[in-house]
């Protein structure tokens, strides 16, 4: 029952009766003592007598005593009886008697006529007895000032939230809550939508990792992130579903993953999808996948398009496509484009291009960034680029770093490098590994060794063992010369650039692994220099395989080093050719030099084919004597 009086007070004091599964003996006679008091004409038990009886929903019975309290001036009878002709449909002739209440000092009453005429658009006449209401300290008086106020975009709205939060309005904590959480947001270049899901914000941080608060665990949070979460705490204490929700994503934000799924749990148990749906991939996250999709398909159940998506994906990798494909139409259906995009991944990955194209155009469409860019990418690859580029475009600008990246390899195969840099460098600015590098490439084609220093730093900080490998050249290209330590002298530490190229070499680069064994040898560490060149070697390094054949030659194993040199030279090493040629000539083995000599003259560079091609005529000078 909508009663549109003071009813929490009502509840509170006990003018209203909680209904109860059985009869309580002690109420009925209560009930009859004030019965018996009302008809020997007592005001105060017709009132309390008529709100009983209000309460039961007999407005037959509660009416006549009502009104006969009403006509003896008891205010409160006089709202009660407002409430009860608003339940019968009465409103206007209600908001007389609860005028007569307000103007007699009934905050409920105020309130009641505050709404009333709200709900007919007198904004103004609102607005006066709302204020009347909340400046009585009347708690669903202040909540529905600040409603107003803040409908408005008065900068009082916030005020009288709070003073109703204080007073205990779950809801008043939970929307002063959002508002600061804006604020908190606004403060740090973040831009949220009212109606934002805090659950979705964390599942599209990048690469997958939680953001943390930059606070110690047991360090409070200030300003209004932290009041914030104050507000959240306290109306989700008191069973505010959302803000359960709002304040489990706080803690998982912050890494308080048990807390957190306490939260959504308690969220989820009132009938919450998102938090059922935050649930399930906290559940996932911790390994117990089997739990997780209790939970996503609880929420999926509840129209979550979010949790459908998680199922979908969980279908899928377990190779149910007919199911996976289920699940993304069902959050298709819920509203959520991620559906569409997750059809077309689908799709790609069986090879259904024209399916494809159709769900990435679909999601694209409805403003799907990553849709757009899948689009582009699935048009370039069927060789349609001039369809593939305003996609791209549109990606980009909208946010996808892959689409700008994949925009300056566009027009770099179109020989457009200014345009191509251009793209390159959005999409390093917002973290992309593989733009840094082609950002700093380009830089140190220009000679601007500064600029190229910072993006081949980032980008070998994101991992690319190119950008490390380029790195560690343009430092090694700073570094004096060093002379190589005497014997019996330790080993100089290693360089930055030297750590650089190990970076590069750990993750397979074959021209680093060479490198960091030349400064190995460098040092005398001739054990790490030939661990490093066979690892090069090994992978197919020609330049790895020659450095590893003199490494061994001056160990004095000749034979293995004539094994790495066959290698080199067969990959197209000139140098590595000359060494066998002379091993065998040296060894008498003339015919076998001869031909190492040609092969090598063939090989170059020029000075190589010049001292082979010497070498060459004297061994066949010496074969013809």
């Amino acid at each position: 029952m909508d009663v549109m009086g003071d009813k929490a007070t009502l509840l509170e004091t006990g003018r209203f009766v909680q209904p109860a599964d059985r009869e309580d003996p002690g109420a009925a006679a209560e009930e009859l003592r004030h019965r018996l008091a009302a008809e020997s004409g007592d005001v105060d038990a017709m009132s309390v007598l008529g709100s009983l009886l209000l309460r039961r929903g007999d407005l037959d019975g509660a009416e006549s005593l009502l009104r006969a309290a009403t006509a003896e001036g008891d205010r409160a009878a006089a709202n009660n009886l407002g409430v009860l002709l608003h339940q019968r449909g009465y409103a206007d002739e209600a908001a007389g008697w609860w005028r007569v209440a307000a103007v007699a000092g009934s905050a409920a009453a105020a309130h009641a006529l505050g709404r009333h005429h709200r709900e007919r658009g007198d904004e103004p006449a609102a607005e006066y007895w709302l204020r009347q209401s909340a400046e009585q300290g009347h708690t669903l008086g202040a909540y529905a000032l600040a409603d107003l106020l803040e409908h408005r975009g008065d900068v009082g709205a916030e005020r009288w939230m709070r003073v109703a939060a204080e007073r205990g309005h779950r809801e008043a904590a939970y929307r002063l809550a959002r508002a600061l959480d804006r604020r908190a947001a606004a403060e740090r270049g973040e831009a949220v939508e009212p109606g934002e899901d805090p659950v979705r914000v964390i599942r599209d941080m990048e690469s997958g990792q939680r953001a943390g608060t930059g606070k110690g665990d047991d360090e409070e949070v200030r300003g209004p992130a932290g009041e914030a979460e104050r507000w959240y705490r306290q109306a989700a204490a008191r069973g505010h579903r959302r803000a359960a929700l709002h304040l489990g994503a706080i803690l998982e934000r912050r890494g308080d993953l048990k807390e957190a799924g306490r939260w959504y749990l308690n969220s989820a148990k009132d009938g919450e999808p998102r938090a059922a749906c935050a649930l399930g991939f906290l559940l996932r996250d911790a390994g117990d996948q089997e739990s997780a999709a209790v939970w996503w398909l609880k929420a999926a159940q509840d129209g979550d398009g979010n949790a459908a998506n998680a199922l979908g994906a969980l279908h899928a990798e377990r190779g149910e496509t007919q199911t996976a494909e289920r699940w993304y139409r069902a959050a298709m259906d819920a509203g959520d484009v991620n559906g569409a995009y997750n059809l077309g991944l689908l799709c790609a990955e069986q090879g259904r291009t024209a399916q494809a194209d159709q769900w990435y155009r679909r999601a694209a469409y409805a403003g799907h960034r990553e849709a757009a860019n899948a689009l582009a990418v699935l048009l370039l690859q069927g060789g349609d680029a001039a369809g593939a580029e305003p996609w791209f475009a549109k990606a980009a600008e909208a946010g996808s770093v892959d689409a700008a990246f994949n925009l300056g390899i566009l027009y770099a195969s179109r020989n457009d490098e200014a345009s191509a840099l251009r793209w390159y460098e959005r999409a390093a600015a917002a973290g992309h590994t593989d733009a840094a590098l082609q950002v700093g490439t380009a830089r140190l084609r220009e000679g601007d060794d500064q600029e190229a220093e910072r993006h081949l730093r980032c980008a070998a900080g994101g991992g690319s063992a190119e950008a490390a490998y380029r790195l560690g050249t343009v430092l090694d290209a700073r570094r004096p010369a060093e002379a190589p330590p005497a014997l019996g002298e330790p080993a100089t530490e290693k360089t930055e650039c030297e750590e650089w190229y190990e970076r590069a070499a750990e993750q397979g680069h074959r021209r680093a692994q060479v490198r960091v064994g030349m400064l190995a040898a460098a040092r005398g560490d001739v054990v790490e220099a030939a661990r490093w060149y066979r690892k090069a070697a090994e992978a197919g390094s020609r330049n790895g395989a020659f450095n590893l054949g003199l490494l061994l030659a001056r160990e004095g194993s000749e034979p293995e080093a004539a094994l790495w040199w066959t290698r080199a030279a067969d990959a197209g090493h000139g140098r590595a050719a000359l060494r066998l040629a002379l091993l065998y000539a040296r060894h008498g083995q003339l015919a076998q030099g001869q031909r190492w000599a040609t092969r090598a003259v063939e090989l170059g560079p020029a000075e190589v084919a010049e001292r082979a091609g010497r070498l060459r005529e004297a061994l066949r000078q010496e074969l013809s004597a």
